[in-house]
């Protein structure tokens, strides 16, 4: 699994993106708000690992994610 961080421009915020292996997109959400996207794939329970990794990246850079 793949983490990008989108910055956002002048009203838009910014976005974190989740990709599988295949850079297929599976999850899509703001930084502030990841609880209900992760719920949805089933990484609610990794949140707070997620999204210190979230924190420490920059943006436009993509991670490689070990869950």
């Amino acid at each position: 699994m793949y983490i990008i961080k989108v910055k956002g421009v002048a009203k838009i915020p910014d976005y974190v993106q989740l990709r599988d292996d295949s850079f297929t997109l599976l999850a899509y959400f703001r930084v502030d708000r990841p609880d209900k996207s992760l719920d949805k794939i089933g990484l609610g329970d990794k949140s707070e690992y997620i999204m210190q990794m979230v924190k420490d990246l920059p943006f436009g850079q993509i991670k490689k994610l070990e869950l």
